[in-house]
């Protein structure tokens, strides 16, 4: 009873929010460059790459996970609002290639890279103690919820299907934010895979030519890369700019609320790749 009434509660706020305009967007064209050209308080959603808390498959970085949370709570500290979407990774790819080679279908597959990414959650939300919002939200009306209380709200996967990165997509489009971020293992978007020779760090680019460079990706269960054609699709709908950087060093999310350029910037206006 008590939470049904916390419930009731909460959807009573959000009520209010939507008839205040909160949760208003601002003109996101260009957005992304001048919130962070003034480094001023922002909504943003962290996408984290799974991997980045692991050292290999199955040995946790706990140094990293800290550092992670350090930096989020003073983000949040600073009056910034962060939904943080966890990825499955290489513990996830390795449950889910067992899963496949078993006989496993894919709709089975992409539960168990969900499951996995919602663990991950649960670490870094162990973490930030009483920073985050203490349950890791499964479904987009529990995000609202969780959203307003200002609280870090941590999230992994959702449905088959669908990736972190469309979770973090969706989750941006939600709370309305200013900024989508992706926290990987590369420092950014290249011209082709950057482990090629003569491979180039693109510094700027479009929604559309993300979508051009990537759309060789893989879209099996634990085969999506930087993003996804869903993760892409909701983006470009909500013109979210996105920026892309190397989650390797956690200081790095400080620099890009310092306004500092990191990584890459995808804009959803018309802009030569440099």
């Amino acid at each position: 009873m008590a939470y049904d009434g916390k419930r009731r509660g909460i959807a009573k706020m959000i009520s209010k929010i939507r008839k205040t305009g909160s949760f208003a967007k601002t003109s996101l064209s260009t957005a992304g460059d001048s919130s962070l050209s003034r480094g001023r308080i922002m909504r943003a959603v962290l996408k984290l790459g799974g991997s980045l808390l692991y050292r290999g498959a199955d040995e946790v970085n706990l140094e990293r996970v800290r550092e992670y949370a350090r930096a989020l709570i003073t983000l949040t500290e600073e009056g910034n609002q962060l939904v943080v979407v966890v990825g499955g990774g290489k513990p996830a790819r390795t449950f889910i290639a067992a899963a496949r080679t078993l006989g496993a279908s894919e709709t089975q597959c992409d539960w168990l890279g969900i499951k996995v990414a919602r663990l991950n959650a649960e670490l870094l939300c162990a973490a930030l103690g009483d920073a985050a919002y203490p349950i890791v939200v499964e479904t987009l009306d529990d995000l609202e919820s969780a959203f307003v209380t200002n609280k870090i709200v941590l999230m992994g996967g959702l449905t088959p299907g669908q990736s972190t990165n469309a979770v973090a997509a969706l989750a941006a489009e939600i709370v309305g934010a200013e900024l989508l971020l992706n926290a990987t293992n590369v420092d950014g978007v290249y011209d082709r895979d950057p482990k090629e020779e003569g491979a180039k760090k693109i510094d700027r680019l479009t929604i559309d030519q993300l979508d051009e460079i990537l759309s060789g990706g893989g879209v099996r269960a634990g085969e999506y890369r930087l993003f996804d054609p869903v993760a892409i699709r909701v983006v470009a709908r909500s013109r979210i700019p996105i920026i892309i950087f190397n989650g390797t060093q956690s200081e790095n999310l400080i620099r890009i609320f310092k306004g500092k350029k990191i990584g890459t910037t995808v804009t959803h206006e018309k802009t030569r790749s440099t």
